[in-house]
């Protein structure tokens, strides 16, 4: 009965889409657990609220589903071409242009917890979909449906790494699945890849220095990030990009994934630069950028457009300097200010000077003139 039940869950995933299925034991996974908490120690995810408890919970399915056996793992591949690239245009993640990935994945799961329920005739399921504490990469793995790469994504055989991961929890004992032996053996492109050295190549990650994070969070990103920062404006695809087995899987995803338009794909970075909240909802509401708020976005344009080094990105940059009601955006726009350093861009910096009212603000106003500085109260224009 459980084989059937099994089959018949894989076939439905498969059936939806799934790119690959695969079934592990619900028992708490000790070993991920101490991973975590390393991590957690060495600082790594300083941005998320991680700590000793949450390891503990994510590691423990059965924190999620009272009395839980086994766990289907499922991969669903995403992978699109992106739109070509026009001038003063940002970089979006693969996963996050198109419809936000959580409602079809979320579909797919509970289509999936519905087939086992009605088998076994009664409610024996709960669905994870990136809403709470469950370690997704670790359980695929232990489940056979990849390896965990160096760039600690799950690479699935066949599909890449570029596979949305959910889980369906469950109290029935289903047969299990073999992990795969296999690892990335010398190969380090990932690593290579990296323009912050985010990648340590043992499997782990300082996740502070990583661009999808430092693009995610909420306060200003380091001085010393923001050049390697390039034209990512919502998370970064680079180490997957270079990976072999992602770069000979191909585009997988289907039209389902592709960028909802030019803009999501290869935002405008002086448009996305002027964007307000009022607009931010309609604009981004669908896809996984609309959880963060129009100042994030901002921002990120102002480190794109200051990476440009194009000067017809000076006068918004100014515009954004004088006029963006959050202190965080016109200090970043300063700091893109400097590091063009054309005369207007200079001007524009000292004349806000003299009225800017936050010291956050004007701090990154002095920082970004300082190189300009060859004795107190002279510029040097380069």
């Amino acid at each position: 009965m459980s084989e059937a039940i099994k089959q018949l869950a894989v076939r439905t995933a498969l059936e939806l889409g799934a790119g690959a299925v695969r079934i592990t034991s619900a028992r708490a996974d000790e070993e991920s657990r101490r991973r975590m908490q390393a991590a957690f120690a060495r600082r790594d995810f300083l941005c998320w609220s991680y700590d000793d408890e949450y390891a503990r919970r994510a590691t423990d399915p059965g924190d999620l589903c009272n009395g839980a056996r086994s766990v289907v793992c499922i991969a669903l591949p995403y992978a699109t071409a992106a739109p070509r690239a026009g001038p003063l245009r940002g970089r979006v993640s693969n996963y996050a242009w198109s419809a936000d990935y959580h409602r079809k994945l979320r579909a797919l799961l509970d289509a999936v917890a519905r087939t086992i329920d009605e088998a076994a005739g009664k409610r024996v399921t709960t669905v994870a979909c990136d809403t709470r504490p469950l370690a997704e990469r670790a359980l695929a793995a232990r489940a056979g449906l990849g390896w965990i790469g160096k760039h600690t994504n799950l690479i699935s055989p066949g599909l890449g790494s570029f596979v949305f991961l959910g889980e369906v929890v469950t109290t029935l004992e289903l047969p299990s699945d073999e992990p795969l032996a296999k690892s990335c053996g010398s190969c380090a492109r990932c690593v290579e890849a990296c323009p912050t050295q985010a990648l340590r190549g043992d499997y782990t990650i300082d996740a502070n220095r990583c661009i999808s994070d430092l693009t995610q969070r909420t306060g200003a990103i380091p001085v010393s990030m923001r050049p390697l920062i390039g034209d990512w404006v919502w998370g970064c695809d680079l180490c997957q990009l270079v990976c072999p087995p992602t770069r000979e899987a191909g585009p997988l995803g289907g039209a389902q994934w592709a960028p909802l338009d030019l803009e999501a794909g290869r935002p405008g970075l002086v448009e996305l630069l002027r964007l307000r909240s009022s607009s931010f909802k309609k604009r981004f509401e669908r896809t996984a950028m609309g959880w963060r708020g129009a100042a994030v976005l901002r921002r990120n344009a102002a480190v794109a457009l200051g990476n440009a080094l194009d000067r017809a990105a000076v006068g918004p940059l100014a515009e954004s300097l004088c006029g963006d009601p959050h202190p965080m955006v016109r200090g970043h726009a300063a700091w893109a200010l400097g590091r063009i350093g054309s005369p207007p861009a200079l001007a524009a910096l000292r004349g806000r000077s003299n009225v800017e009212r936050s010291d956050e603000v004007r701090a990154e106003i002095s920082m970004a003139l300082q190189p300009f500085l060859t004795s107190p109260g002279v510029c040097s224009i380069r």
